[in-house]
């Protein structure tokens, strides 16, 4: 890439992004929504039913997180969009005013795999919660999303499971793509961003041709779907930086659901620009918490009488302010506060690593930084001993 000065002052219009640097295949980027800019490589808090489990809005944004993920299945099912349309919309009725990105439910419906029936319009499912029925095609989800006032609208896609046949994996591309441009269709929303989804199992030669599809309709962004859904980790490794580099380069690369620290650094290293996870959270409720020296399992008896920080590298709210023996105590006692400084403590990781991934970028170090978190993050650490 071209290395001369970029405008970073430069007013961004809607749906614009601007490939600021690039070291290597990383990138460092930023992308204009209605509320408010995004900068990249970015990693989205995951608030799956209009809230981040454990967090305020305003510990979010103490954190550093940019972008909240929400889940249209769940909250179309719960409360419903229509209501909160009537409360003014996702962002204030979560009391969150920074960009939103919603999923098209698509995952979440393949998952029901005992209680959904597919066809070319769209599918049909019964709830988890009491078994109604309800079909979302791929109108009715953009209808969802639109209505709840998502600044990214994801298309609605079909998420295949691992392992498939070269069958399997070829229909199952082909209906994406035939939804994506449905998808594409029903947007009238100026206000909200339409994002492709990629999909082709573990194969780059099916990677390839759904990227031709999805890239073939014009759209502010694009995404890596059907990653992280069982493979082994390692083909996910293999693949990402093979894919990644070939998504236009003037817009956003998004991976789909993933993932660990280690993945992410390897994601960015291949040339993807966000990324969202339920992991960062998930696993602090599990007393599982992420830090500069690796991941530590919080309850193990090493730590009882442990009165120092957390992570002595980090400055978030809990490693300032409670020892390790203290998150000890309130984990095995199955404290409330627990889960939420653990919380608080894993986002503000992923929102300093996503930092500092971009300071490094910025600065052409990323090579050393890269090497500096695969040392951190790839030796065992006590919580891979139990």
């Amino acid at each position: 890439m071209d290395q001369t000065q970029i405008n970073t002052n430069k007013d961004l219009s809607l749906g614009e992004f601007q490939l600021l640097k690039q070291d290597g295949e990383a990138r460092r980027g930023r992308l204009m929504t209605a509320h408010g800019e995004i900068q990249t490589p970015v990693f989205m808090a995951v608030g799956t039913k209009a809230t981040v489990k454990a967090m305020t809005p305003e510990e979010l944004k103490e954190c550093g997180t940019q972008v909240v993920l929400g889940n249209t299945y769940h909250l179309h099912l719960r409360p419903g969009e229509k209501l909160i349309q009537k409360m003014g919309g996702l962002h204030k009725f979560m009391n969150w005013h920074g960009p939103i990105l919603t999923d098209s439910g698509g995952f979440q419906v393949f998952s029901l795999s005992q209680l959904r029936k597919m066809s070319e319009e769209g599918v049909e499912f019964r709830s988890h919660l009491d078994g109604a029925k309800y079909f979302i095609s791929p109108e009715k989800s953009m209808e969802i999303q639109m209505d709840l006032g998502s600044d990214i609208i994801m298309a609605f896609d079909e998420c295949l499971k691992y392992p498939a046949t070269e069958e399997e994996i070829k229909t199952s591309m082909d209906l994406t793509y035939r939804w994506l441009k449905r998808s594409a269709a029903a947007m009238t929303r100026k206000e909200s961003l339409l994002f492709g989804i990629v999909q082709g199992g573990l194969s780059l030669k099916h990677r390839k041709y759904s990227l031709d599809q999805v890239t073939s309709v014009d759209l502010p962004g694009y995404a890596l779907g059907g990653f992280s859904v069982g493979e082994p980790i390692e083909l996910m490794h293999d693949l990402v930086p093979q894919i990644a580099p070939l998504m236009p380069k003037n817009k956003p690369r998004y991976l789909m659901g993933v993932g660990t620290p280690l993945d992410l650094i390897l994601a960015i290293d291949g040339g993807v620009d966000m990324f969202d996870c339920v992991m960062p959270t998930r696993v602090a409720r599990n007393g599982t918490l992420y830090t500069w020296a690796g991941k530590i399992s919080i309850k193990r008896n090493e730590y009882r009488e442990d009165s120092g920080p957390l992570d002595p590298e980090c400055d978030c709210y809990c490693c300032k302010n409670y020892s390790r023996s203290y998150l000890r105590h309130l984990f095995l006692s199955g404290e409330i506060l627990g889960s939420r400084l653990n919380t608080i403590h894993n986002l503000h990781f992923y929102m300093a690593l996503m930092k500092r991934s971009r300071e490094a970028i910025e600065q052409g170090t990323w090579t050393e930084f890269k090497s500096f978190c695969l040392s951190r993050f790839t030796k065992k650490t006590a919580v891979e001993a139990v």
